[in-house]
């Protein structure tokens, strides 16, 4: 039987998964069965690079097609304007979301047709605006407190977990089970007959790091990685790091109290359960995939899987994002659709997040908007000769914890990385060849100054032909017709 021409496309995106989360992707302290065989039934992206090491704004580049500094959402809780789903929905896509998104404001369309919203696992500080979402309410109608840091916090041992806790409530309300689930009922039980988009926002493995007590047992004692760095690797980072990480030792961000030294027990620990929650969502991805067949509808599916930036679990003395170390800029990416896409392909090619935009709107038979700095990943879908990018970026602006630069820009060639702050002359240059663990800044080393100058000026070339690129946007947005 021929394939429709407009596959429906499930967009999966968990939040602050690093790069080395898949078995299949030669990470076999990892247990992802489900994610494995998409891999090896699909295309598999080694090195895929955010545009931005925090939510929002990666969130909101990869939905415009269009870095931070083109759309204006530097940090979180920033205003959106537009997103790409406006043309799949005028296309004839019901469009959906389901679970976390990031968008601000949190419930407005955005060219969705239905939004069923769950925010961050954690939103319990008086800093974030009111919000009751679709897992709050869950909590309300079974009676029970949710858990956040309030909750955590009670525990005589709060302050040495690392932000790692066992959830002790029902599976089937843990934020990993809760979304996908919710997500395989709309599946089962929506009436329509068209093409459907609907995007899946995972809240894990975000911290909280809190897997249920069966998978996490199946990690306990497992030999993984341990932290990268030592304290020579903490006290010579750039100023801004430095204040980077103090502020996350001053302050229990989701739950997570970092600590100046933890033991390696307590690390072994905060990663056993951050790959058991890798683990149980890719059991979630398996459901999803069982709701798709029940529909009869899985083989004219197409699968993406991803997520919107790492977390360094204490690599390089760091907590969550807002660097750019690879834990924290590098992220899983797997395109499933048999027949539809290669089969077993494994790209190592350097791409960037945000070439989902471009991607999903060819993969529907529409052309992507001429302002879009995002390129389309197609070719490497198929057998057309892909164009690889020479660099990617990733940028972020200072906020209320990237508090010791104005603004951060990082560029990555296939050997060189280079992280430049805007206010400072300090900065990072790793040979990921020779370093790929990036412990050795080669910043002030004179006999590497030519790479640095040369890196610099392609950044400078890249806002310049970033400006000439996306010249129009803003009027294309406004005439709402997105070209």
């Amino acid at each position: 039987m021929d394939q429709p021409a407009c596959p429906n496309i499930v967009f999966v995106i968990t939040d602050q998964q690093r790069f080395d989360t898949i078995a299949a992707a030669g990470f076999d302290y990892m247990t992802t069965p489900v994610l494995d065989r998409l891999a090896k039934e699909g295309v598999l992206f080694t090195r895929m690079y955010v545009t931005s090491p925090s939510c929002a704004p990666s969130r909101a580049s990869l939905f415009t097609g269009l870095y931070p500094h083109t759309n204006g959402v530097f940090r979180n809780d920033e205003r959106w304007t537009h997103t790409w789903v406006h043309q799949l929905a005028d296309a004839g896509y019901r469009c959906v979301n389901v679970g976390k998104m990031h968008t601000h404001p949190f419930e407005e369309s955005f060219g969705f047709h239905e939004r069923h919203v769950v925010e961050n696992k954690d939103r319990a500080t008086p800093r974030l605006p009111y919000f009751m979402d679709n897992w709050d309410k869950a909590f309300f109608a079974n009676g029970l407190e949710k858990p956040s840091r309030v909750t955590y916090a009670r525990r005589m041992d709060y302050r040495e977990r690392l932000g790692a806790f066992v959830w002790e409530l029902p599976e089937h309300l843990h934020s990993d089970n809760f979304v996908p689930g919710l997500a395989a009922h709309w599946i089962d039980t929506w009436r329509g007959t068209g093409p459907f988009f609907l995007e899946v926002g995972i809240p894990g493995p975000h911290p909280p790091y809190d897997p249920t007590p069966e998978v996490l047992e199946t990690y306990k004692g497992r030999d993984l990685p341990k932290p990268i760095g030592d304290r020579a690797d903490i006290e010579s980072q750039p100023t801004a790091l430095r204040k980077l990480r103090e502020q996350h030792l001053s302050v229990d961000h989701d739950a997570v109290v970092h600590l100046e030294a933890p033991t390696p027990e307590q690390t072994q620990r905060q990663r056993e359960h951050y790959f058991a929650n890798v683990t149980m969502i890719d059991t979630q991805i398996g459901r999803l995939m069982e709701a798709l067949e029940r529909r009869g509808v899985l083989q004219d599916t197409v699968i993406i899987f991803t997520s919107d930036h790492g977390d360094c679990l204490n690599d390089h003395g760091h907590s969550q994002k807002w660097t750019m170390y690879e834990g924290s800029v590098r992220v899983p990416a797997i395109v499933w659709a048999p027949g539809r896409v290669a089969a077993g392909r494994k790209v190592e090619d350097l791409v960037s997040l945000f070439d989902f935009g471009p991607t999903i709107l060819e993969l529907a038979g529409l052309e992507a908007p001429r302002w879009m700095e995002a390129r389309s990943l197609l070719p490497y879908l198929t057998d057309s000769q892909a164009d690889p990018r020479p660099h990617v970026f990733a940028e972020h602006a200072g906020d209320r914890i990237l508090s010791g630069t104005e603004f951060m820009t990082m560029i990555r060639d296939d050997r060189w990385k280079l992280v430049h702050f805007v206010d400072s002359e300090e900065g990072q240059l790793f040979d990921m060849q020779a370093d790929p663990q990036e412990l050795r800044n080669l910043w002030d080393d004179l006999a590497h100054e030519p790479v640095r100058r040369a890196l610099v000026n392609e950044i400078l070339k890249w806002r310049i032909r970033s400006a000439l690129k996306t010249q129009g946007w803003t009027e294309a947005v406004k005439n709402s017709d997105g070209r």
